[in-house]
C-alpha cells in the first residue's frame, strides 16, 4: 500500500492570489522577530545585560574551568538555539504532515512567539539569564512557525510560479519589517519627548513586535487553507517519528538534494550568523566608547535593508528568469564572501557600515527566497512540512556553527574583526556543495513533477 494510503486531500486550488497575498502577509507578521528583535535590538541587550552582571572586566561565568566573556554572551546564546532547533524541527515537521496541521500549528507558533516576544520587556538590569532563556525559546518558536509556513509554498503555487511567489513573500516580510522597524526607529529617537527613558523606549519596541506578529499573523492565517485530512496510522508521537524515520532513510537515497542541503546549510549559517551578530558587531566596533548611541544608528541602518532588500528580493527572480535559480544563488554566495572581507578591512566608519548595509540588502532576500524555491522543487508531494523541518534544521537549527565559531575565535583573541573573517569559510562550503548539486537530478529524486521554474542546467555526470 502506498504511502498516501488513506488520505482525501481537499480540493483546495494553486495560484489562488487571495490565498497567495495571505501567506506573504504572514511574512510580513514574523519578520517583526527576525528583524526588531533577531538583528537590532537583543545582540546589544544581551551584551548590556551581561556586562551589568560581569562587571568591567569580569567574567560571566564559569563551567569545568572555561571562562565565558560578557562580550561572547550573545553569540552563545545564538548557537544554544540554533542547537535547540535541531532536536525539535525534523519531528515537528514530520507531524505536522502525519496530522496535516500546518495551518493548527501556524495559529500556535504565531500565538507563543507574540507572547514570548511581548515577555522580553520585563527582562533589563542584570537578568542575562532570563532574557536569554526567552531568546532561545523563541528562536525555537520561529524556528517552528517557519516550518510549517514554508511547506506551504509548494502546496499553495505550481512549479513554474515558485521563484516569483518566494520572492515576493521575501518582499513583503522586509517591507513590514522596515515599516515596523521606522516606527521603533520614531520611539526611540523621541524617547525624551515622549516623556520615557531609552530602556523604556527598547521594551515599548518588544511589545510593538509582539503586537505586529500577533495580529498580521492572525489576518493572514485566517486565509490559509488547510489542505489534506489526518492519516490512519499509531498515535500522534508514533506517526511523527514513523515519518521522520521514514524521511532519514529516503536522504539517503537521494543524494543530490542532500547535498543541496548540506551546501544551504553552510551558507545559511553564515548568512544568519551574520545578520544576527551584525548588531553587536557593529556596536563593538564603532560605539565601544558609547555603546548607547548604538541602538538609533542600527535602528536606521536596519531600515535602510529592509527597504533596499525588497527591491532586491524581487531583483534576483528575475536574474533566476535569466541564468537560472541556482546560477543566481551561487552568485549571490560570492558577493557574500566579498561582504565579510570588507567588514574585516575596511569597516571603521558608520559611512563604511552603511554601504556594506546596502551591498547585503541586495543579496540578503534574493540568496534566501530562491534558496528556498530551489529546495521546494526537490520536495515530495504531501510530506512538505517534513522535508522543511529538515531545511529549517540547516537555516536556524545548525546556525550554531558559525555563532559558535565566532565565540570561540572572539573568546581565544579578543578580535571581533578575526572572528567575522572566520566565517567566510562556511560561504565558500556551501557555494562548492551547491555549485557540484544537479538541481534536475534533485528534482527527479524528489518526484515532484514539475517543470522547473527557470532555465535547467545542464546535466553533469
Amino acid at each position: 500500500m502506498g504511502r498516501d494510503s488513506g488520505r482525501r486531500p481537499h480540493a483546495a486550488p494553486i495560484d489562488d492570489r487571495r490565498e497567495l497575498s495571505a501567506w506573504a502577509l504572514y511574512s510580513w507578521a514574523n519578520h517583526a522577530w527576525v528583524t526588531t528583535v533577531g538583528t537590532v535590538l537583543i545582540g546589544p541587550w544581551l551584551l548590556a545585560l551581561a556586562g551589568n552582571a560581569a562587571g568591567a572586566g569580569g567574567t560571566l561565568f564559569s563551567v569545568l574551568g572555561w571562562h565565558l566573556h560578557p562580550d561572547a554572551y550573545p553569540s552563545l546564546v545564538i548557537a544554544v538555539a540554533a542547537l535547540l532547533q535541531v532536536v525539535t524541527l525534523p519531528a515537528l515537521g514530520a507531524a505536522a504532515d502525519a496530522l496535516n496541521a500546518k495551518r493548527r500549528l501556524l495559529m500556535l507558533t504565531c500565538g507563543a512567539g507574540s507572547v514570548i516576544t511581548a515577555l522580553l520587556a520585563t527582562t533589563g538590569g542584570s537578568a542575562w539569564l532570563y532574557a536569554g532563556v526567552l531568546f532561545l525559546a523563541g528562536n525555537v518558536v520561529f524556528g517552528a512557525t517557519d516550518v510549517v509556513y514554508n511547506a506551504f509554498l509548494p502546496q499553495i503555487s505550481s512549479a513554474g510560479e515558485r521563484d516569483r511567489v518566494s520572492s515576493r513573500g521575501y518582499a513583503v516580510g522586509y517591507l513590514g519589517a522596515g515599516l515596523l522597524l521606522a516606527l521603533n526607529l520614531v520611539t526611540l529617537r523621541l524617547h525624551g519627548a515622549l516623556g520615557i527613558g531609552e530602556t523604556t523606549a527598547v521594551r515599548a519596541c518588544y511589545v510593538t513586535a509582539a503586537l505586529w506578529w500577533a495580529v498580521f499573523g492572525a489576518v493572514a492565517i485566517a486565509r490559509i487553507r488547510e489542505r489534506g485530512a489526518a492519516r490512519p496510522g499509531p498515535g500522534r508521537v508514533g506517526m511523527g517519528l514513523a515519518e521522520l524515520r521514514a524521511t532519514v532513510a529516503e536522504l539517503r537515497n537521494r543524494p543530490h538534494t542532500t547535498r543541496y542541503l548540506l551546501g544551504y546549510l553552510f551558507f545559511s549559517d553564515a548568512i544568519s550568523a551574520v545578520i544576527a551578530l551584525s548588531s553587536t558587531y557593529i556596536t563593538h566596533e564603532l560605539f565601544a566608547s558609547n555603546a548607547s548611541a548604538a541602538a538609533p544608528f542600527l535602528f536606521s541602518l536596519i531600515l535602510l535593508i529592509q527597504f533596499i532588500a525588497v527591491v532586491g528580493s524581487l531583483l534576483f527572480a528575475r536574474v533566476a528568469a535569466h541564468i537560472g535559480t541556482k546560477n543566481a544563488v551561487l552568485a549571490a554566495l560570492v558577493v557574500w564572501c566579498l561582504v565579510i572581507v570588507y567588514a574585516y578591512a575596511a569597516l571603521h566608519t558608520k559611512t563604511e557600515a552603511v554601504a556594506m548595509g546596502v551591498v547585503i540588502a541586495l543579496v540578503l532576500g534574493g540568496s534566501q527566497a530562491l534558496a528556498r524555491s530551489l529546495y521546494s522543487q526537490m520536495v515530495p508531494r504531501g510530506r512538505e512540512a517534513t522535508f522543511f523541518g529538515f531545511y529549517e534544521v540547516c537555516d536556524r537549527g545548525t546556525s550554531w556553527i558559525a555563532p559558535l565559531l565566532f565565540t570561540l575565535v572572539v573568546n581565544a583573541t579578543g578580535s571581533f574583526r578575526q572572528a567575522i573573517l572566520s566565517l567566510i569559510a562556511l560561504f565558500v562550503l556551501g557555494f562548492v556543495l551547491v555549485a557540484a548539486t544537479n538541481v534536475d537530478r534533485a528534482r527527479a529524486e524528489g518526484g515532484t513533477g514539475g517543470a522547473p521554474a527557470t532555465v535547467p542546467e545542464p546535466s553533469a555526470p
